[in-house]
Order: C-alpha cells, then structure tokens, then sequence
C-alpha cells in the first residue's frame, strides 16, 4: 500500500481507499501566494492540478486546500470568495479570486509560463478540444452520477449519455491518425489533455455502470489509456480522482441511479409490440418519446391512449420519481393537443385520466394516458 500526498499542509484530511492504493490529502490554506480550493474527485478542478504538476509549481506560490477550511462550498466564507458555491476557486493572496477551471488554467498559465511546458496556449486543435469538453460535456456530465435531471438542456440521463457519446466522437474525430506523441496534439502536453484527461477517468469509470461497454471511441481510447501509464502527473491525477469514486462507489452513490442501480426490470407488455410495429395500431400521434393511438375498446366516441416510447420504469404512475419529469410533461402536453383535434372527433373538452393500480381499473403495465372527449362526460366517474 503506498501513500499519495498532493499538499502535505495541514489539519484536514480525507482519506480514499483502493485495492494497492492508500490516498491521502492533508489540505489546508497557508502563506502561499495562493489557494487552489479543490478536492480529488473534482475532474474539472484536476485539470488546474495537472498543470501545477506538470509546471512543477511549488506549494509556497500555489497551495492546494479543501473548501471545508471555510466550511463548505455553500458557507458563508467561501460564498464571498465564490457565490456560486462550486470548486475549484483559486484564491490569490491580496488580489480576486478566480472560479471556473479554465479561468484558472488560463490563469496559472500565464503567471507561470517560464516554468515547464506551455500547454500550447496558442494551438488551435488544442483550444477547440477544451472548448467541445467545457461546453458539450462538462455540462451534462452530471448524468453520470447525480441522482435526477435535468443534466444541462436535456430532461432524462438516456439523452444526456447519448449525447455524450456524440461528442466523444467529435473529438475523436479531431485527433490524427498518425499522432506523434503521448499527447492528443503529438508530442507535447496542452490544454485540452488537461481539460479532458479527468473528465474521461469519469466517463471510463461510470460509463459500464450504465450498460454502455464501447462509448469511448478507439483513438480516444488509445491516449488515455497511455498518458495516464507513459505520463507521470496524469497517473497522480487518475489515482487522485479514481481514489474519490471508489468512496462514492463504497457508499452506493449509484445504487438508487435510474440506469445504473435501478432499471426497468418488469416484462414488455402489448404496447411495446404495438411501438415496434408487430402489431398494427390507428396511430394518431408520434415522435422520438411519445407514441398515441385509438383505444380498441373505446369508452367515449374519441378515446386515444398516450404512452412513453420508453417505458423507464413507469409501470404505473406511482412509480414515477425525479427522473420523470420530462416524459410525464410530454405525456400531458400531447394529451392537451390531442383534445383540441376535432378530426379527432373531440368537442369542447376532453377528460384526461391515468389509471393507476388494479384498484383504479389499470390492465396493462406501462404507463398510458387515456383521452376521453366527443360527448359530455358525467362526474363522478364510475
């Protein structure tokens, strides 16, 4: 078991345990002309880390501390140095604080450009690699280990992981064939293996949680794989963080996650056959999440059942948690403009229902929502 210590400063300590691998950070802020506000697990944090090692930036200029020295992200005293409450934040002494990892980057490097590589500051490819990851992954990397949406612009963890692998791929596609070099940019380190080399010790780690076995696409694959094993300071950094997961791992941080601990276990029922065509239907609606069509056994002159595409777990409506927010939105916002369909033969009204439960008349075990209209409909209902 070995000891990997990133400031050897003070009075807090956290302490992440891995097979081989004993983890310790000693953080606290001191005389230094600066205070890198971080933890281990932090990817977007770990990319300024990479550059005070690889700069080889000495604790007396750069310190790195925990923000529990000032009592949490969300306490009053890190609040006036970072209203928005989120690491990382490097405070300098007798000067602003700077937030935001790319801010900082940019930051270190200009304070300390005569100390170890440049990062190529001034690299297209590189710049362009870090801007896709600050503003098409980052964003809803939450999806990989936060309890419910939304993650970014997008209402469930499925289209957020999807669109992940969509960008995985973009830059997968900017990185040349023949690159020459540990690096994505050939032979020397730059920003954007900084900025992506942590959030893929992420996506490497949480991405077979969620079923997905082949997301990272083959050259991407191939850097990461061999930075963090030919590059020092990137392997310090993967065991920084991979030591954080293991902790979120130990504490069942994914056990309640929909995809991950919770999936849609119960057994395909009629509907799924009628959504993938195996059984025809009169339908009247669809889209990418939303599938309508005439009930068989109407019980008004217009009926029309709405149904997720995707079940998710919504075998009835009182299974519906966080995570259902948007399709059950869909759901009753397709019903409303199905009703005022005359073709349709709806009048002026409809009667929106959701049978739940064998005790409210439900037969089939996937979410529906019933549209009732084209006569006056009596209360209460049977």
């Amino acid at each position: 078991m070995r000891i990997v210590s990133i400031a050897n400063l003070g009075a807090i300590s956290c302490l992440f345990v891995q097979p081989a691998i004993a983890f310790t950070i000693k953080m606290s802020a001191s005389a230094a002309k600066s205070t890198l506000y971080d933890m281990p697990v932090s990817n977007n944090g770990a990319r300024c880390r990479l550059i005070l090692y690889k700069k080889q930036i000495p604790q007396e200029e750069v310190t790195v501390a925990s923000p529990m020295d000032l009592g949490g992200l969300k306490s009053p005293e890190y609040r006036a140095l970072n209203p928005q409450g989120k690491m990382p934040l490097l405070s300098i002494d007798g000067g602003v604080s700077i937030p935001e990892s790319d801010t900082i980057c940019r930051y270190l490097l200009h304070t300390y450009a005569d100390s170890g590589p440049d990062f190529l500051p001034n690299d297209p490819k590189s710049n362009l690699i870090a801007r896709l990851h600050d503003m098409y992954i980052t964003t809803i990397q939450g999806a990989l280990y936060k309890p419910a949406p939304p993650f970014g612009i997008y209402g469930t963890r499925s289209d957020a992981l999807n669109e992940m692998q969509k960008q995985l791929k973009i830059i997968d596609d900017l990185i040349d064939d023949d690159v020459d070099g540990n690096y994505l940019c050939g032979s020397e380190v730059s920003l954007a293996d900084a900025s992506l080399f942590p959030t893929m010790v992420f996506i490497d780690d949480m991405f077979p949680k969620f079923g997905i076995e082949d997301g990272i696409p083959s050259k991407l694959a191939k850097w990461f794989n061999g930075v963090r094993e030919k590059d020092a300071d990137f392997a310090k950094v993967y065991d920084e963080i991979t030591g954080g997961l293991n902790s979120w791992q130990k504490r069942g941080r994914w056990d309640t996650i929909w995809m991950a601990g919770l999936r849609d276990e119960e057994p395909p029922t009629l509907f799924d056959k009628l959504i993938a065509g195996e059984i025809p239907a009169n339908v009247v609606f669809e889209d990418d999440k939303v599938f309508a069509f005439t009930d068989i056994n109407p019980a008004a002159p217009a009926h029309i059942l709405v149904i997720p595409k995707d079940r998710m777990g919504l075998s009835g409506l009182r299974k519906s948690s966080p995570e259902h927010i948007e399709i059950l939105g869909r759901l009753l916002v397709t019903a409303g403009d199905l009703a005022k369909n005359g073709e349709l033969g709806f009048g002026d009204g409809a009667r929106i229902v959701i049978n739940d439960g064998p005790d409210a008349g439900q037969e089939i075990s996937h979410l529906h929502v019933h549209v009732l209209g084209g006569r006056s409909l009596s209360w209460p209902p049977g």
